[in-house]
């Protein structure tokens, strides 16, 4: 049995017009990005971005208006005490799957929060910021099997498949930018041209907005110490490649991984496909 997808999502070859969201950073459809095999993602099913906490009125009638099955938001605990729930999509399931543990690396996250200087400056000064980094990739890679494992299985659901969908974290770059990675990687699009998608988080207009601990964002943040901050709040190549190097050195190929790491047998890999792929 095939699934039917909503007729008020925007499927097929026509890409989802970009939105001015007010409260939602980071949103693209992911649509159009080519396979090795001559297809392309199809427009309408698969979305990323930003967390939906401080979504308005207008951000929510836009995401409604996509007819999404569901919103996976890989935040943990303490982004969520942070930033506050999901602003609510009627008829949309959210799916929490948090992907990094709130009590690893916290004293870390207050420290940036805080924005000591000399306490930043020890722990994210001559690029340890950017080895942090890159290193927070590998283990979504090696540690989070089990978590992209149950999402590629919601999207490859025989009959209730989870798409059109809408992945994000607090950001959409990192833990968002990786699963997103993941699921491209499994539909057989170019390297290349995940890398292009995952590098358009560095765009001004998405930018995570960094608050400091009493609520000062932007500009009013020390210059040393966004200096300081930026290998953590850009999108840079190496970072995504050291996950894709992991895969390589944990499992050998993509597609072991695939198989043996997160058990998405060759089945669910065509219906991934036939969901989210146009020739």
């Amino acid at each position: 049995m095939t699934q039917e997808l909503p007729k008020t999502a925007p499927t097929g070859s026509e890409p989802t017009p970009e939105p001015e969201l007010t409260g939602v950073r980071n949103f693209r459809d992911v649509g159009g990005l080519p396979t090795v095999d001559g297809r392309r993602v199809r427009h309408g099913v698969l979305f990323r971005s930003g967390h939906l906490a401080h979504a308005d009125a207008g951000d929510t009638a836009f995401l409604t208006g996509l007819g999404l099955h569901t919103v996976f938001d890989f935040r943990n605990a303490d982004d969520i005490r942070i930033e506050g729930q999901d602003t609510p999509l009627p008829g949309t399931l959210n799916v929490n799957m948090p992907l990094s543990d709130p009590a690893q690396g916290a004293d870390f996250w207050h420290t940036v929060r805080d924005g000591d200087l000399a306490a930043l400056r020890e722990v994210l000064g001559e690029g340890r910021a950017a080895e942090r980094m890159a290193n927070s990739y590998r283990k979504l890679i090696r540690e989070r099997t089990a978590e992209h494992g149950r999402m590629l299985a919601l999207l490859s659901e025989p009959v209730d498949a989870a798409v059109p969908a809408l992945l994000h974290c607090a950001a959409g770059k990192d833990r968002a930018g990786t699963s997103i990675a993941v699921i491209l990687l499994a539909l057989g699009v170019e390297r290349s041209a995940i890398e292009a998608d995952y590098l358009e988080s560095n765009a001004r207009h998405r930018r995570y907005r960094v608050r400091r601990g009493d609520g000062s964002t932007g500009s009013a943040i020390d210059p040393a110490i966004m200096e300081l901050l930026n290998p953590l709040f850009e999108a840079r190549v190496e970072y995504l490649r050291a996950a894709f190097d992991t895969i390589e050195e944990e499992w050998g190929s993509v597609d072991r991984y695939l198989e043996d790491g997160l058990g998405l047998t060759k089945e669910r890999r065509d219906r991934l496909r036939e969901l989210l792929l146009t020739d």
